[in-house]
């Protein structure tokens, strides 16, 4: 499996790499990262050279080019079979042409053959991508750079495997044979507070009194022995922020590069006590995979539960622990999809048995793997007010379209929020990572022994806690001037997440320079708003940074219109040609083609060209065709934990049975509302008979109240490794009891702990 870096030989092994230098521009929360990376043939015979480089997931390549002594390769971008007929044309006038298009499968790796190596010659390769900052939880902006940029050396003569790809992770500096220069510009319209890394850095060097324009860079000797990270921090970073950025000189006026571009950034605080408390709103949707290899084990331990009895007792936990008012709806998919209600139905008691009926009844029975459609069916029923969209994803597999199902649900994710779980070794991460990234949730995997239920109640408390919603942005501009969205609204935020909005600013005013736009938000009830000013006409040109990410966030959602189906209408893929050709930022429609501009003479000796291992997994593709077109359909490998868990036919895994757990019992056996019953199933949970749990009940107290106290006094008194899985349900008994006004609360609790043998504290409790 090929996992090589930066310029590789067909034979996949690295081309020894001298020298990286690495500018960054930073803009508030987004940054150009351009390097250029400096190769040497150390070999005797010539190299047919590979450039691979692995793109960050949110970045985007808008410049390439490649120089082997007087030799240079520019790659621009054009429309793909534009492309496609100038690599040919190129190819039979004897020039050497190069095709680069976004694969199919996965858009993060970029891969271009740069030609053949004399011996002894010096090859540079430069290359610039844009990116969004990654939010931290101490809310630092993270930028790491990307594996091409920190390849690991292997030193000479340790055992390499296979072609120099086993990369090592740390070896004495000194032994690095190549030097890394690093150099960022930052600026923001709040104060640079700080920079830090993870390698040593020179002084901050602030360029002005506001300090709000730096730069730093990394100390000088740096040597690639680890990853370098830059993590930013900014004065009143959960302020809104507004950046405009000047057009490019060269392109004209009315087009997207060549008007100014502003850049408004949301990233609302969550205070405290807000976090603390819960919503008691939200449609939740569980989207439970329900293909024949969820019949599987867990895992191959014994006693194993199969996938699709632990999902079943998960959904049970679930239902049991939603607040009273939200709405919900379960599908389960395979190679159809099936939903329990045609749409989401409103919590209740009914709703809730009616569900539980139906989870009972779920089996692995659906065939493959076909995540799209349902999503696609998700999304076309309108959102409901007021109840923020919550999904969560079960998967125990990988689909053959990550692509499109990670775009789809990127085009989505101002209306939703998405928690996925990857269940067992064969998920595919780059599904379940990615779903979760562009949904703004959480991924989770469960695998070994993992049970899936602890997992699954932590992703719920992140989807109760309350989010920003009714956001509306106004934007106030003098006449003359008029304001183009380059990206899709958005509705609903939740805590950590931000929002990037990128607008397009046409025309000219005659006196006024000043701009201003209005954000309003509700968080918790409590409205929010501001107000911030901007200048119309920037000051300095500081690169098309915004420029770029604004024409990619068009692009993506124009792409997602397209494959909708709306696009044909709109002419919809030739706008996102153009958009992509002025921008340089490459689209589904368009590819990068490089053709030598100058030529080179014959290539004396013999080259060194041998049959491309063709790195993919499974794909069938003949190394002739990747040959010929210099083009290399690229799949990372995916991550597989040794081989796909068969199930043991000789111990078949057991059946969910709750009867086997008396935690499930108790929990399948609590109301909607939050409250017990006096009956036999609990009194048998509870290890008595019903006589005997009826007989110390104090005298003044209703039954269910006593009931719930009893429940909840066994669940702190035996289950208090497992409070993960049933605290949200013990909030919800608590609530309940709370509004009954019950009096000698106090009293229930002891005369249960006398019951049960316990000794839990009324405060323990909650009350």
């Amino acid at each position: 499996m090929v996992n090589c870096c930066g310029l590789i030989t067909v034979k996949n092994e690295p081309v020894p790499l001298k020298s990286i230098a690495v500018e960054v521009s930073v803009q508030g929360h987004v940054a150009t990262v351009s390097s250029t990376l400096q190769y040497e043939n150390q070999e005797e015979s010539p190299l047919e050279a590979i450039f691979v480089f692995p793109l960050p997931g949110e970045a985007a390549v808008c410049r390439f080019s490649a120089k082997i002594g007087q030799t240079e390769v520019v790659a621009e971008v054009q429309e793909k079979q534009k492309a496609r007929e100038q690599y040919d044309d190129s190819l039979s006038s004897g020039q050497q042409a190069f095709l680069l298009e976004e694969s199919d499968e996965s858009p993060d790796v970029f891969k271009l053959s740069v030609g053949s190596l004399p011996p002894g010659e010096k090859a540079s390769v430069s290359l610039d991508y844009v990116t969004e900052l990654a939010v931290q939880a101490d809310d630092g902006l993270r930028l790491c750079l990307p594996a091409v940029l920190n390849p690991r050396y292997q030193p000479q003569g340790s055992d390499s495997g296979s072609g120099g790809s086993a990369l090592v992770s740390s070896v004495p500096a000194a032994s690095v044979p190549y030097s890394l220069s690093l150099s960022a510009r930052v600026s923001s319209p709040h104060p640079i507070c700080r920079v830090e890394s993870n390698c040593p850095l020179d002084p901050l060097n602030y360029l002005n009194t506001e300090k709000t324009q730096a730069t730093v860079s990394l100390a000088a000797g740096h040597q690639f022995d680890r990853d370098v990270e830059l993590l930013l921090y900014y004065q009143d970073t959960h302020q809104p922020t507004a950046i405009v950025e000047a057009a490019q000189t060269s392109a004209k006026p009315g087009s997207l590069m060549g008007d100014p571009v502003v850049m408004l950034s949301l990233y609302p605080e969550f205070p405290n006590d807000v976090m603390s408390s819960m919503t008691s709103l939200g449609e939740f949707l569980f989207v439970v995979d329900r293909s024949g290899s969820m019949s599987f084990s867990m895992h191959n331990g014994s006693g194993a539960q199969d996938r699709i009895g632990s999902a079943r007792d998960t959904l049970l936990l679930l239902l049991k622990s939603l607040p009273m008012g939200c709405y919900f709806n379960i599908i389960g998919f395979g190679s159809s999809y099936e939903s329990f209600f045609p749409k989401s139905v409103e919590y209740s008691q009914k709703t809730m048995d009616e569900a539980l009926q139906k989870v009972k009844a779920m089996r692995a029975d659906l065939g493959g793997t076909e995540i799209l459609q349902p999503l696609k069916h998700i999304y076309s029923q309108p959102c409901l007010p007021d109840q923020p969209r919550q999904l969560f994803l079960f998967t125990d597999g990988e689909v053959g379209n990550t692509k499109e199902v990670l775009d789809l649900v990127k085009a989505n994710a101002g209306s939703h929020r998405c928690f996925s779980f990857g269940i067992g070794e064969g998920a595919s991460s780059a599904l379940i990572s990615g779903v979760a990234k562009q949904g703004g949730g959480h991924a989770q995997f469960i695998t070994g022994q993992d049970r899936m239920q602890p997992k699954v109640m932590q992703s719920l408390r992140f989807a109760l806690q309350p989010a920003v919603v009714d956001i509306s942005v106004k934007w106030n501009v003098p006449k003359g001037v008029s304001v183009t969205p380059l990206s899709p609204p958005i509705r609903v935020l939740f805590q950590g997440q931000r929002a990037l909005l990128y607008a397009q600013l046409t025309g000219k005013s005659s006196g006024d320079t000043e701009g201003s736009v209005t954000v309003k938000y509700s968080l918790a009830e409590q409205p929010v708003e501001n107000q911030l000013s901007f200048s119309l006409k920037p000051t300095e040109d500081t690169g098309l940074t915004v420029h770029r990410l604004g024409a990619r966030t068009l692009i993506r959602f124009l792409e997602m219109e397209e494959r909708q189906g709306d696009g044909e209408k709109k002419g919809v893929k030739e706008k996102v040609v153009e958009l992509s050709v002025q921008s340089g930022v490459s689209s589904a429609f368009t590819a990068f083609i490089a053709v030598h501009k100058v030529d080179g003479e014959a290539v004396q000796g013999p080259m060194l060209r041998r049959q491309v291992p063709t790195p993919n997994s499974g794909d069938d593709v003949s190394d002739s065709d990747i040959n010929y077109r210099g083009y290399m359909g690229f799949r990372r490998p995916r991550k597989r934990n040794g081989t796909k868990v068969q199930r043991d036919s000789d111990c078949p895994a057991p059946a969910s049975d709750p009867a086997m757990d008396p935690l499930l019992q108790l929990i399948s056996l609590q109301k909607a509302s939050g409250s017990w019953v006096l009956e036999a199933a609990l009194a048998e949970v509870l290890g008595k008979t019903e006589e005997e749990v009826a007989k110390p009940k104090p005298a003044p107290v209703d039954q269910e109240v006593w009931a719930t106290v009893l429940a909840l006094v066994w669940l702190y008194g035996f289950k208090m490794e497992a409070q993960e899985e049933w605290q949200f349900l013990a909030m919800k008994a608590v609530s309940w009891i709370q509004a009954q006004k019950a009096a000698s609360v106090s009293e229930c609790v002891q005369a249960g702990n006398t019951l049960l043998g316990c000794q839990v504290q009324k405060e323990t409790l909650g009350f």
